[in-house]
């Protein structure tokens, strides 16, 4: 059984919400960076992992941003900008898709304050563009927190949910799909999803992947973030 098999299966047996992992401690890196990074290697070794992991390329796409009416391509920021990445939806029942949005927010705000805003993109990507349209996520960055207005942040929505399952297949080796919904009340369909979150460098080369994103320390992912940017 192949890396991606072996992870879709793992996510095949979970439920709504839940976040993949390599399983154990896959041992720890050498003291020496990969090629192009900030940091040093994490501690835990997620080379394995079917997502993007440290010293990979940061997946290039693009995709509209419905709020902004522009086109967004990840390969836009090189250069220029460090990127926090992660996928949501708005209908998320479990609280899983707020925290995810909570740390890139928490992140968003750190970078005003400190004065590098303009060097950071934070990027929240729905697979579920059916629902998800501009009227909705407008509100939905009202509920969270989100400054839409600091030019920085980008909820991006693809043009339909079969491109998002390919986006998220494509990129992330993430399979998305629907399921049914009858535990919940006015709710018609759910996923079974990954609480992943992605940051990448200036460069385009990714820094951390935090695999249990919604369980991730915020302080310390600010702190990763602001030394990503900072460099």
């Amino acid at each position: 059984m192949d890396r991606r098999t072996y992870l879709r299966s793992l996510a095949a047996g979970t439920g709504v919400g839940a976040t993949v992992g390599t399983a154990g401690c896959l041992g720890v890196l050498g003291d020496s960076g990969a090629e192009g990074t900030v940091l040093g290697p994490p501690e835990r070794d997620l080379s394995e992992a079917v997502h993007p992991s440290y010293g990979d390329e940061m997946p290039n796409f693009t995709v509209p941003d419905p709020l902004t009416g522009d086109e967004v391509s990840v390969a836009d920021f090189e250069g220029e900008r460090a990127v926090l990445w992660t996928s949501f939806y708005t209908n998320c029942p479990d609280g899983v898709c707020p925290a995810l949005i909570l740390r890139l927010r928490r992140a968003q705000a750190v970078a005003a304050e400190e004065g590098y805003g303009d060097e950071s993109a934070f990027l929240a990507l729905t697979f579920d563009p059916e629902r998800d349209i501009a009227e909705v996520l407008r509100e939905y960055a009202g509920q969270q927190g989100v400054d839409l207005d600091a030019g920085n942040w980008h909820f991006l929505r693809p043009e339909s949910y079969e491109r998002a399952q390919e986006l998220m297949d494509e990129n992330f080796g993430l399979v998305i799909e629907k399921r049914d919904a009858d535990q919940y009340e006015n709710l018609e369909y759910q996923f079974p999803h990954y609480g992943l979150i992605l940051l990448a460098n200036k460069r385009g080369i990714v820094e951390r992947a935090y695999p249990r994103g919604p369980q991730t320390d915020i302080e310390r992912l600010v702190s990763d973030f602001e030394r990503v940017v900072t460099a």
